[in-house]
């Protein structure tokens, strides 16, 4: 972002809120669920005529990390916007500074600072890339595959390394480990592979991650709690593949505090786990200056959460590809007007001020409810 710099204040005229729910394409399993639909708060922030977008990633109960929709969108609705309409704001460090007292609810306060970060970036007529110190005009990106059947998960492995990804993500859980890796890599002997096992494993099953050690895999995901540096870095220890962490990093006191203890060897930035754009650029930069690479975690994103994490990851720590796949993969129609298409796993960042893209409004109105507004 722009040092030494000063911007005439946006004043906060108004916002609206509504709930979103998208079908998938298909069921997407992980250790924890499986999910049907996507189901999304999504806020909409005005000033000087101008709208600024952003997607909250909370589930609907609280078992990816500890917020639910109902719970934090009621915090959105009382707390955090009383606190912004008919406010100035000079840019999104002043909104940070005010919702500091408040603890946790790390994806809702990201909402409402994601769509700042649009609105601003409109207001200066830039792309939010611009503002983030982000440089690339594509990214690459690698794809995320829920759990089914070993032959499944091989043929949909196969036919997406075959569209490009840069990557292939395999999700597992216990039972569901060491047979479909071997799987997946006969059947694709040198392709980028990692895996995501949200947390459903312990340090008793360390003998699984030294079986995994054989497939020469790019990273393993959050294997142990949500919320245990400590056992990830007594895992790493005694494993050759280096660990990856997700929902242990909520902060940039988190990532320093992994990447001292040698808990992580790559970190995934989801921009909504830590509380906005702000937090994922300090959490970004702390990585680059240990030399570790970083990449961007997808939540099955609608477009505008989409468009958010394409602008995040044209930052130049971003080394690895992230989660930022065509969203047709998940969404037979999407929110928004632009298609986010990649393609030969190079995601083109959509042109335009803020994140480049805009709602589709007709048909917004068919997925959505509970719509709110406030002024």
């Amino acid at each position: 972002m722009p040092q030494h710099q000063t911007y005439a204040p946006l004043r906060i005229d108004g916002a609206e809120m509504r709930l979103v729910s998208l079908p998938l394409v298909t069921p997407f399993t992980i250790a924890t669920g499986t999910m049907h639909d996507k189901t999304f708060p999504l806020l909409i922030l005005k000033a000087d005529g101008l709208e600024g977008y952003g997607e909250g990633v909370m589930d609907p109960l609280p078992d990816y990390l500890d917020e639910s929709i109902t719970g934090s969108m009621d915090f959105v609705r009382t707390v955090l916007l009383p606190q912004v309409i008919g406010k100035s704001f000079a840019n999104p460090a002043e909104l940070e500074a005010l919702f500091a007292p408040w603890r946790g609810f790390y994806m809702a306060k990201a909402m409402v600072e994601m769509a700042f970060w649009d609105l601003w970036a409109k207001s200066l007529s830039l792309p939010l890339k611009a503002l983030l110190g982000g440089t690339n005009d594509a990214i690459e990106v690698g794809v995320s595959l829920g759990i089914t059947s070993v032959e499944e998960t091989v043929k949909r492995a196969v036919a997406h390394q075959e569209l490009g990804y840069k990557r292939i993500k395999l999700k597992i859980k216990p039972g569901h480990d060491v047979a479909v890796l071997a799987a997946v890599r006969k059947a694709l002997p040198k392709s980028h592979l990692t895996v995501d096992a949200n947390t459903s494993y312990s340090l008793s099953d360390t003998g699984i991650f030294r079986a995994l050690d054989d497939f020469d895999l790019d990273y393993i995901e959050q294997p142990l709690a949500w919320d245990d540096i400590h056992d990830h870095a007594k895992l790493q220890s005694r494993i050759t593949t280096p660990l990856c962490l997700d929902e242990s990093i909520r902060s940039a006191a988190d990532a320093r505090k992994a990447l001292e203890g040698d808990a992580a060897r790559v970190i995934n930035i989801k921009v909504g786990r830590v509380g906005g754009h702000l937090e994922a650029k300090r959490i970004h930069d702390l990585c680059a200056a240990f030399g570790v690479p970083v990449w961007c975690g997808g939540m099955l994103e609608g477009g505008i959460g989409r468009a958010h994490n394409i602008h995040l990851s044209t930052q130049p720590n971003f080394r690895k590809p992230g989660d930022t796949s065509s969203s047709s993969l998940y969404f037979t129609k999407d929110i928004i007007n632009e298609a986010l298409t990649a393609e030969d796993g190079l995601m083109p960042i959509p042109p335009g001020s803020g994140i480049g893209v805009t709602l589709d409004w007709d048909f917004l109105a068919k997925v959505s409810s509970g719509i709110e507004t406030f002024s």
